[in-house]
């Protein structure tokens, strides 16, 4: 990092100065730079990125914490599950989501109650989320929560649920209730009349 002036993350990022990043990552002066740097380490997929984005989960930026949150999805590391759990209760949506999404990166069981949890908030993008993270973690546990997903309100949610059941059916150890998931899955499927909806859009269920 120079001695004067702000980090030019860009150029780190071309350098693949993990180092320089890191120290970046804590730039006092604008969280914009600690943003960006968090996206670069992401992007870089360095192991020794996951400890100084562990400490950026508890930026006082909110689009700090989320960066960080999904960098960390990125690497995949064990050592961030316990605090991307923490963050599925920051007060901010967005930095919600994204723990969802990187627990769901990392496949790592300890998560599924808390996603479970996640299954029953009144937000539809973070239910949606939630399924989606359950489905790719693969743990017969969630089975009983997802199955009782199929009939949330939101049908962008019901399809996250099916999916999530459908990826649960070909899990070993879930084999004496492949059935039903499957076929009530099947009948979200079918019942889904709405498309996608973006994600920026007025959450009304």
């Amino acid at each position: 990092m120079p001695l004067f002036g702000q980090p030019n993350v860009e150029k780190l990022s071309a350098r693949e100065d993990t180092l320089e990043l890191i120290k970046a990552l804590a730039y006092p002066k604008h969280w914009r730079v600690r943003r960006d740097a968090a996206e670069a380490l992401g992007q870089l997929g360095n192991p020794d990125a996951v400890g100084p984005l562990i400490v950026a989960l508890k930026d006082d930026t909110s689009s700090v914490r989320r960066a960080a949150a999904e960098a960390l999805g990125r690497l995949r590391d064990a050592r961030a599950v316990e605090p991307l759990i923490t963050a599925l209760r920051s007060p901010a949506a967005d930095v919600r989501q994204a723990a969802a999404e990187a627990l769901g990166e990392i496949r790592d069981a300890r998560a599924v109650p808390s996603l479970e949890a996640a299954l029953r908030v009144e937000s539809w993008s973070m239910r949606r989320a939630a399924a989606e993270a359950l489905g790719r973690i693969g743990d017969a546990g969630a089975l009983e929560a997802l199955t009782a997903t199929l009939e949330d309100p939101d049908s962008n949610v019901r399809r996250a649920a099916a999916d999530a059941l459908a990826a649960l059916g070909r899990q070993p150890g879930a084999a004496g209730a492949r059935s039903q998931p499957r076929t009530a899955a099947a009948k979200a499927r079918r019942g889904t009349t709405q498309g996608p909806r973006r994600r920026g859009s007025t959450e009304l269920r």
